[in-house]
């Protein structure tokens, strides 16, 4: 049982912590942007292959295929696999298809299939204005669990439209973009920095290229901000040309750094 003079303390420090708490997540929410889908062309339908890395090891290769396959879709599907040493240790395979709507960017569907040694994961994310709903399914052996999870907020990305919308807006040199982008399993404000034009040479070739600096917090589910306990920051290279293609990742993750990279890009007959 409270006492008299306890219990008026506890409820002040509750409310305090409550309006702070909505206060915080009122101010991050009013420094999203609120631009729309710019009005830079649209990305042509190509197929792509990249190598992704550990340090300096080359740990993983992906191939994607983006198109455009009505008036009002864009579809990005992908595929995935550890190779070499890392395949032994890890195997994954991993498939994803997602798909955004062509006037708004904004996302309509996502479904990602990830296959280990043990276990397959299945994530589907159902997309509409007024925030998503997740359904995941666990298959390990015999048994397999669904949780099916809703998550309001609106106006969300997932990476494939948050890739469209960036790549559609001005990307000035110190331009600054905050969106709310949704992964697989949850969602993070993500600050985007334009750092500058500088050239930088992959295997697919040479670029002049569009430096952009990616942050993230994790929003709760009280829409408070949290840090992101793996990842600390990356740097992000896209052509400074009428593609903008992703040219370059390079991120500080807590075992180190991870690198992405194109090896070939082929542009799809019209």
């Amino acid at each position: 049982m409270f006492t008299s003079s306890k219990f008026p303390a506890q409820c002040f420090i509750t409310l305090l912590f409550a309006f702070g708490a909505s206060s915080l997540a009122a101010n991050w929410q009013a420094t999203l942007s609120k631009d729309s889908a710019g009005n830079f062309p649209e990305l042509r339908p190509l197929r792509a292959s990249y190598r992704f890395g550990w340090s300096g090891l080359t740990a993983a290769t992906g191939e994607v295929h983006f198109t455009k396959p009505s008036r009002d879709k864009f579809q990005f599907d992908g595929t995935g696999r550890t190779i070499g040493l890392v395949r032994v240790l890890w195997r994954l395979d991993v498939n994803h298809r997602a798909t955004a709507g062509a006037e708004t960017l904004h996302p309509i569907e996502t479904e990602q299939t990830e296959s280990y040694r043990w276990k397959k994961i299945v994530t589907h994310l159902a997309f509409t204005n007024s925030g998503v709903t997740r359904t995941r399914t666990d298959a390990q052996g015999g048994t397999a669990e669904t949780k099916t999870r809703q998550f309001s907020f609106p106006d969300l990305f997932d990476l494939h439209s948050a890739a469209l919308y960036l790549r559609s807006q001005p990307l000035r040199d110190r331009s600054v973009y905050r969106i709310a982008v949704y992964a697989a399993t949850n969602a993070y404000l993500a600050t985007v920095t334009v750092g500058g034009h500088e050239k930088i040479s992959v295997h697919a070739g040479t670029y002049n290229a569009i430096k952009l600096d990616l942050q993230l917090k994790r929003i709760g589910k009280h829409l408070e901000l949290e840090p992101h306990r793996k990842f600390r920051r990356a740097t992000i290279w896209v052509s400074d040309d009428a593609e903008r293609l992703l040219v370059r990742i390079e991120a500080q993750i807590f075992v180190g750094t991870v690198w992405a990279e194109l090896q070939s890009v082929h542009f799809d007959k019209e």
